[in-house]
C-alpha cells in the first residue's frame, strides 16, 4: 500500500483504499461495498462508495503502479504480454459497457460487461498490469447513455485488439521488458496489432483461424490444409509449460511463411493434441530466427492469463463489482488487479527464496490468500456492531422492495 499512497492527496481515502484491499483479500462469502465496510469496521457501506466514485484519486496512475510494482518483482527481459478479454454476467441495461454479447466466461452470448487485460508472464510468475473496459458501438453511438454512465466525452469506438494495441504500446513506452506477445484469434486476427508489434521489432505468436491464407515459397495454402500435408518428420513433441497435472504435450510443426518484402522472420505454428488430433494454429514472428521451442513456450505462456482470471476473481474479486459507473469500474478494477498482484509475487518470491520443505508444494496465491487472512490481526467487532449492519441491510432492503413495487405499479394500464 506504500506504493500506491502517494496517489491519495488526504489521508481518508488513503486509508479507505487499504481497508478496501485488507476487504478484497479477506475471506467473504462476496465482495460488495455492503461486505468490504462491515469487514472494515464501518457503519454503513457509504464511505466505500465514496472511495469509488467521488473521492479525489486517478486509477491510471495507480494502475502505472501495479504495473511498477509487478514488473520490479517479476521482471525479465524476454517476458510474454499477454492479451486476453474476460466477461462479467450482468442484469439489466444500465451497467458501463453492458449489452448482449459473446463472452468465454459463460461460452455464449450473455447480457454481460468485457474488459480486455493485458498481463506479464515470465518463469517467476504472472499478474494484469492493465485493464481496459469494451464499450460497444450501441453505446458510443448513443451519447446520452454513456453521459448517464460517466462515460468521458468524446471517448469513440474501439475493438478489442485496439484496445490491446494501446496497452501495449503504452506498457512499452513505459519501459515494461518484454519480448513477446501472446493473444488468441480475435488478436491474431486483426492486421494493425500485428503492424504494431512489427514496427517495434517484438516478437508475437498469435492465435489464428484454420483457414487463415498462409504465404509459402509454393504458394498460398488455407493453415488447416497446410497443416495436413505436412510429413511426419515436421512434427516434433514438445511441452507448452507446466499445468495443474503436469507437462502439456502436443506435437508441434513450423513452416516458415514467405514474406520477401518484409524484414524479421515469419512462421505458421501449428498444435496438435496427441489424444484427439485436433490442430490449433499460431502466426509468429520474431526480428531474428528462434527455434520452435521459443515459440512453443511463448504459446505455452498465453495459458497464464487464464490462471491470472481465474485467481484475481476467485481471490481478489475481481468479477464481483456492483458498479455501474465508468469511474467506479476503474477504480474496482485497478485496487483487485493491486491486491492479485500482492498475491503473485508473494508466491514468486517464495519460489525464488527458498524451496519448499520435501514433500510439499510451493505456496500458492491461494494458501498465501488463506494464510494471510488467518495470521493477520483483525479487530473484534462487537455484538453492537454486527446488529447494526443486520438493520441497515433489511432497511435498504426494504426501501429496495417498496421501490420496485411502486415502479411497477406505476407501470400497470
Amino acid at each position: 500500500m506504500a506504493k500506491v499512497a502517494g496517489r491519495f492527496a488526504r489521508v481518508e481515502p488513503r486509508r479507505r483504499a487499504r481497508a478496501f484491499v485488507l476487504g478484497l483479500l479477506a475471506d467473504l462469502p462476496r465482495k460488495n461495498c455492503w461486505t468490504i465496510a462491515e469487514h472494515a469496521g464501518d457503519a454503513s457501506p457509504a464511505g466505500m462508495q465514496h472511495l469509488l466514485s467521488r473521492a479525489s484519486w486517478d486509477a491510471d496512475q495507480v494502475r502505472d503502479d501495479v504495473r511498477e510494482f509487478v514488473v520490479a518483482h517479476l521482471r525479465e527481459e524476454d517476458a510474454v504480454l499477454v492479451v486476453d478479454e474476460t466477461g462479467d454476467l450482468k442484469k439489466g441495461t444500465h451497467s458501463v459497457g453492458v449489452q448482449r454479447q459473446y463472452t468465454g466466461t459463460a461460452g455464449r452470448i450473455e447480457n454481460s460487461q468485457v474488459a480486455v487485460y493485458l498481463a506479464y508472464a515470465t518463469t517467476a510468475g504472472h499478474a494484469a498490469i492493465d485493464r481496459r473496459l469494451y464499450i460497444p458501438r450501441s453505446w458510443t453511438q448513443d451519447p446520452d447513455r454513456c453521459r448517464a454512465a460517466g462515460i468521458p466525452e468524446g471517448l469513440k469506438f474501439a475493438t478489442k485488439p485496439a484496445l490491446a494495441t494501446q496497452m501495449i504500446a503504452q506498457a512499452l513506452d513505459a519501459g515494461v521488458p518484454a519480448g513477446w506477445v501472446a493473444g488468441d484469434e480475435v488478436y491474431g486476427g486483426d492486421p494493425h496489432l500485428s503492424a504494431e508489434l512489427e514496427s517495434r521489432r517484438i516478437g508475437y505468436v498469435l492465435a489464428v483461424s484454420r483457414k487463415r491464407p498462409v504465404p509459402t515459397r509454393a504458394g498460398v495454402f488455407r493453415a488447416g490444409n497446410l497443416a495436413h500435408g505436412l510429413p511426419k518428420r515436421a512434427w516434433q513433441r514438445l511441452s507448452a509449460g507446466a499445468g495443474a497435472k503436469g507437462h502439456r504435450f502436443y506435437d508441434w510443426a513450423q513452416v516458415e511463411i514467405h514474406t520477401p518484402e518484409c524484414s524479421g522472420y515469419r512462421w505458421l505454428l501449428v498444435r496438435r493434441n496427441r489424444r484427439t488430433g485436433e490442430l490449433a494454429f499460431y502466426r509468429c514472428y520474431s526480428p531474428h530466427s528462434v527455434p520452435l521451442s521459443t515459440l512453443v513456450k511463448v504459446a505455452g505462456r498465453r495459458w497464464t492469463v487464464e490462471e491470472t482470471f481465474q485467481a484475481a476473481k476467485g481471490l481478489a474479486g475481481l468479477d464481483e463489482h456492483q458498479v455501474r459507473r465508468w469511474t467506479s469500474w476503474h477504480r474496482w478494477t485497478t485496487l483487485a488487479m493491486l491486491a492479485h498482484a500482492f498475491l503473485a509475487i508473494a508466491a514468486a518470491t517464495e519460489r525464488t527464496v527458498s524451496s519448499p520443505p520435501t514433500g510439499l508444494v510451493p505456496l500458492t496465491c491461494s494458501e498465501i490468500r488463506r494464510l494471510f487472512t488467518t495470521l493477520l490481526p483483525r479487530p473484534t467487532r462487537d455484538l453492537a456492531h454486527h446488529l447494526r449492519w443486520s438493520t441497515w441491510r433489511r432497511r435498504h432492503q426494504a426501501r429496495a422492495r417498496t421501490s420496485h413495487y411502486q415502479r411497477q405499479a406505476a407501470q400497470q394500464p
